[in-house]
């Protein structure tokens, strides 16, 4: 018996030995001294110009938190985990964020890292509000918001307005192995007027880069829903541009931010360019504009877009709504456990908080976590007049 006695006690005591190795129950937050907030997102590859664009908005955001004071003195700090767009590597970046005292996040930048992301945050109650990733099951559990809109949304509002245009036939052109693709081109189909036909075109990752039979498809319609990123579009722009009528137009979703760039020259490209957004890179006055300014002042122009407007509101948003829930009277400490700044989080987005910044005015959130704001039609080029 003594010997079973003392054989548990080697057994448990390696186990201690082990949790103190592996973090077991570890508070990664207690030896914080700055906020931490994290985020996932392809900072190399083909979808960089999207995170890298998410990491400097987010970062200028913090710098200028800081310079401020941060909150109640307590600077912030940013981490960026480069996933690639490939969501097999975000739970290694999760884990390293966490470990690494992470209190709240910005989730992943686009939707299929998300859709794992979101597993592994509910399972720590980890808030998070993403910028971008825009699938309709990104905020499944209580803990995750967007500040972009839910696929699902941008295909209503896409659809919406398909639907006052008096046209009686329109082209589709999708990515069915793409679940931010294939999600907003099902809820674009089923708010579509039915007396609208579609004729439909379909592209996956096996056949990305020659889209010869899908504009043949397409070569009569004079109006095409494109909700895909702009990698593909302008393959397919620049293949189709003297074979689709010169006054078509390319209506697309926030997948086409960044699209000007895959051009030397946009203008080769006849047709009408348009997307659904809720940042205007054009602008000239307002919050939009000061921030256009800023970060083409530090960055340049070539990561200019949306998603990281979107990022800028999503950490002014966080620091926002802390400081509301102490000034309701809430104690958030630097130390604070991710779990218990989120109960917090949660209550201050479903609640009355709402925020006003570069991507609208008097944003709220739903209980589901889908964002309320109001969605606009861009022109990213017109139709040029010589043709």
């Amino acid at each position: 018996m003594k010997k079973i006695a003392k054989f548990i006690s080697v057994v448990m005591a390696l186990c201690l030995v082990a949790c103190c190795f592996t973090g077991c129950g570890s508070n990664y937050t207690a030896e914080n001294t700055e906020f931490v907030i994290g985020v996932s997102g392809p900072l190399t590859g083909a979808a960089a110009v999207y995170g890298v664009a998410v990491q400097n908005s987010a970062q200028m955001a913090v710098d200028e938190i800081n310079a401020a004071g941060g909150l109640n003195g307590v600077k912030f700090k940013l981490i960026a985990t480069d996933d690639t767009h490939d969501a097999t590597k975000v739970a290694a970046n999760y884990a390293t964020m966490l470990e690494s005292g992470m209190q709240a996040s910005l989730g992943t930048v686009t939707t299929a890292p998300g859709l794992e992301y979101t597993k592994l945050s509910a399972e720590d109650n980890v808030f998070f509000l993403t910028p971008s990733a825009s699938g309709d099951k990104i905020p499944a559990n209580d803990n995750g918001f967007q500040m972009c809109f839910a696929d699902g949304n941008q295909g209503k509002v896409a659809a919406d307005y398909v639907n006052t245009l008096g046209i009686d036939q329109i082209g589709i052109f999708y990515k069915s192995d793409d679940a931010y693709s294939n999600g907003i081109y099902e809820q674009f189909k089923d708010n579509l007027d039915s007396s609208i036909k579609t004729v439909e075109a379909v592209f996956t990752d096996a056949n990305a880069t020659d889209f010869s039979s899908q504009i043949t498809s397409l070569k009569e319609c004079t109006f095409i829903f494109m909700p895909i990123y702009y990698t593909p579009a302008a393959v397919f722009m620049t293949q189709a541009k003297d074979i689709i009528a010169k006054d078509a137009v390319y209506y697309g979703c926030d997948g086409f931010d960044g699209l000007a760039g895959q051009f030397e020259d946009f203008s080769i490209i006849p047709q009408e360019v348009s997307m659904l957004s809720h940042f205007d890179s054009n602008a000239t006055e307002g919050a939009a504009a000061d921030f256009i300014k800023k970060y083409t002042d530090k960055f340049g122009t070539d990561t200019l877009n949306q998603f990281g407007a979107s990022a800028y509101d999503c950490v002014y948003a966080i620091y926002n709504a802390m400081k509301a829930a102490i000034d309701a009277g809430e104690k958030i400490d630097v130390t604070i456990s991710a779990s218990d700044l989120c109960d917090i989080l949660k209550e201050q987005f479903t609640g009355d908080f709402t925020y006003s910044g570069v991507t609208g005015n008097d944003i709220a959130w739903e209980d589901n976590g889908y964002v309320a704001k109001e969605a606009v039609k861009y022109t990213l080029k017109t139709a040029n007049s010589a043709n």
